[in-house]
């Protein structure tokens, strides 16, 4: 790959074939393979994720993001409509997706349940503004909107395994799937500590620009709270590692890093579009699953290591025969 700031969409391309695309988790959380990438030396291993603890020193500090995802697809009681709620402005307004929007006009109506929902705005991405005449029994009536590459609707079994162990703060559309992995016990044995990233639909979307330079990147909220600030702070003072669980994690912390490596409590929003060539300020190791190709993802990941190392990588994970996207295998880069 070229040596270059004008990098081709088409540059983070690479061939899966479609039965490595997990649909289903694996019976047991920790049981994922792991490829472990040596940034400097170039080597490639091929480990399992109950190895990861053995990469972590006692003065590294693991973050994690702790968003919850909600049921946020619907679907009208007639059918016709699709609804995603992207952002609960109050329990009775909602920002949402619909489909088909042409339906949508302001001062349409849609029931879902008992609840009737009024279109009172039609924003400039699209999306429509609904007021709802009660609260809509979200357990009952909605969905995950899982990834389209699943290719299945989804059932009760992902509002358990579509969700990290340590999910606590509702917000989130899809999953910080890198967390996936995690499960209490392994956590026990590690430092870590939290923020919050709600990831919203803008992380599948993909990239339609031919340079990666014109790419208009989604935005997202996020919090970083002052004590785990603090604990950043004091894990870079005494020369420890920030690891990064997922590209979500490492948005908020470079986002922030750009302005000041003091990090400090904060509630924003984060429109960062990581690609190489980056300089990271504060994220040191990044744990995060295989991603799409030519996907933001990709090439946030292909910024934290060399972009031809990765495509090296991700061919010898499909010659390996890894599991790729949600619900699959992950890579640790050191």
């Amino acid at each position: 790959m070229p040596k270059t700031t004008d990098f081709k969409t088409t540059d983070f391309d690479y061939d899966l074939p479609d039965e490595l695309i997990a649909s289903r988790p694996l019976e047991d959380r920790a049981s994922s393979r792991m490829m472990v990438i040596h940034r400097e030396t170039g080597i490639i291993e091929h480990k399992m994720f109950s190895d990861f603890a053995s990469y972590v020193t006692a003065d590294d500090l693991l973050i994690l993001n702790d968003t919850k995802v909600t049921p946020a697809r619907f679907f009208s009681n007639d059918d016709k409509i699709e609804l995603v709620c992207t952002h609960k402005l109050s329990p009775l307004e909602w920002e949402c997706l619909v489909r088909p929007g042409k339906k949508m006009k302001p001062g349409r109506t849609v029931e879902i349940g008992d609840a009737t929902g009024t279109v009172e705005a039609v924003l400039e991405n699209g999306n429509r503004i609904i007021s709802w005449d009660k609260a809509v029994d979200e357990d009952t009536h909605g969905q995950l909107a899982l990834p389209h590459y699943m290719n299945r609707e989804s059932d009760r079994s992902d509002r358990d395994r579509y969700q990290t162990t340590f999910a606590r703060e509702e917000g989130a559309i899809a999953a910080p799937t890198a967390g996936l992995h995690f499960t209490p016990e392994i956590l026990s044995d590690i430092d870590h500590a939290f923020l919050t990233l709600h990831v919203g639909v803008g992380t599948f979307r993909p990239v339609k620009a031919e340079f990666i330079k014109d790419h208009d990147m989604h935005s997202e909220r996020f919090h970083l709270s002052a004590e785990t600030a603090q604990r950043i702070n004091d894990t870079k003072s005494k020369q420890g590692r920030i690891i990064s669980t997922g590209t979500t994690c490492t948005r908020v912390l470079e986002s922030l890093g750009r302005e000041s490596k003091d990090l400090k409590e904060t509630k924003s929003q984060t429109d960062i579009f990581i690609n190489p060539p980056y300089e990271f300020q504060i994220v040191d190791c990044l744990l995060t699953n295989f991603h799409l190709p030519q996907s933001t993802l990709i090439m946030l990941v292909s910024a934290f290591a060399d972009p031809d190392l990765i495509l090296e990588a991700y061919r010898q994970a499909v010659a390996e025969k890894y599991r790729f996207f949600s619900y699959g295998d992950c890579m640790l880069i050191l």
